[in-house]
């Protein structure tokens, strides 16, 4: 494993999202979880740090308090085999949250996750510029991606009406 792991700041919630997450990816799991005692900020019992890993890959999630919030400067993409697991990890991490564009959604505890299908880096990288350029702006202008009209949109052809 990593000698480096993401530490994500919460409010009370750390093992709640913790356990969230490890219910959604394969190969995930809770590790060593560390408690407050009395007369800490939270209910003696709750999670100060929670150690876990998803997909294989070490993270911590820490109960410091609603000094520092989540922002889109830091976000987690998945990547999707098919829209099938699009679909999947949209709907389950979108629960209690809210979308954004361009396949990004913030989860109910106010994480940012880009959602992204395999693909999408395949289409943008094929031979032909104006039809990546296409699926390009066919991106931007989604909410949740969707493989088939990313496909449709760089196979279009005569769309230049100048």
């Amino acid at each position: 494993m990593s000698k480096i792991a993401p530490c994500l700041w919460f409010d009370g919630e750390a093992e709640e999202a913790a356990k969230f997450y490890v219910s959604l990816f394969a190969d995930s799991a809770i590790g060593a979880v560390s408690r407050w005692g009395e007369g800490a900020p939270y209910p003696a019992g709750t999670a100060l740090m929670v150690e876990f890993t998803l997909g294989g890959r070490r993270f911590q999630a820490l109960n410091g308090g609603a000094r520092f919030p989540h922002s889109e400067a830091i976000s987690f993409s998945v990547d999707c085999l098919d829209q099938a697991e699009v679909d999947r990890y949209w709907e389950a991490l979108l629960a209690g949250g809210a979308p954004s564009q361009c396949g990004w959604l913030k989860d109910r505890f106010g994480v940012s996750w880009q959602i992204v299908p395999k693909a999408l880096g395949e289409i943008l990288s094929r031979g032909d510029k104006a039809g990546a350029v296409r699926a390009m702006a066919a991106m931007m202008g989604m909410i949740k991606l969707d493989v088939a009209a990313l496909e449709a949109a760089y196979r279009m052809h005569g769309t230049d009406s100048s």
